[in-house]
Order: C-alpha cells, then sequence, then structure tokens
C-alpha cells in the first residue's frame, strides 16, 4: 500500500482497482493526518510507512498544507466501470483539496486559439 500512497503524493490521482484504493486511502488519510500534525515524530512515522524522503516531504508541505480546514476525508474514489479483461472495478483514487496536475495545467482559451489560426 505505501507504494499506491507515494504514486498519489507524487501524481495527484492514480488509477487502480477498487479493493486497492480502498486499502490505500486509508493509509493516505492517515498520513495526512501525520502531515498536519507537522512534528518530528509524525514525519518519522510517515517516513517509516512511505519509506521515501521526497514523498514524504511533498505531503509535508504540500498536501497536508492545503487539506489543514478539512478534518477528515482527504481523498474520493471515482468509480469508472469494469476492466474488461477480468471485470475488476476500476475507479480513480484522488485527493480532493488538492488540485491534480492533469487540471492544473492550462488550456487555452477557444477565443484565443481562433484568433491565432486567424492570424
Amino acid at each position: 500500500m505505501s507504494s499506491l500512497v507515494c504514486s498519489l503524493i507524487e501524481r495527484r490521482r492514480i488509477k487502480t482497482t477498487l479493493a486497492k484504493a480502498k486499502g490505500a486511502r486509508r493509509v493516505a488519510e492517515r498520513m495526512v493526518t501525520l502531515g498536519k500534525k507537522g512534528t518530528l515524530a509524525a514525519r518519522r512515522r510517515a517516513l517509516s510507512v512511505l519509506r521515501r524522503k521526497e514523498h514524504v516531504h511533498i505531503l509535508f508541505d504540500d498536501i497536508a498544507s492545503q487539506c489543514k480546514d478539512r478534518n477528515s476525508g482527504y481523498t474520493r474514489i471515482i468509480k469508472l466501470g469494469k476492466r474488461q479483461s477480468d471485470s475488476s472495478e476500476m475507479v480513480f483514487l484522488e485527493w480532493v483539496s488538492v488540485p491534480s496536475i492533469e487540471r492544473a495545467k492550462k488550456k487555452p482559451k477557444r477565443a484565443e486559439s481562433k484568433e491565432a489560426v486567424a492570424s
């Protein structure tokens, strides 16, 4: 589960099966709670679970600071449907308060793109 949570911290959104997402959600929510405490002991506990220093740094500095107003429910599961090969329920696991990297990228506005084509 720690590798799934590290992937969630790094990518902000992961696609996985429902069973794995429910397990990873439990670990991720505990890690955010530790991140909100911000103490050295909490950082060491998170490092003992995640085992990657750079991901613990991102968790404590970015994700926990954006979730400081929430008491719980830091992640959401969005169901996608069944996988064709084995009919496993596929889902997106993502942070609620943290904007995903795909959403953070700016897309050109339609008016601007039409003007660029016209010139």
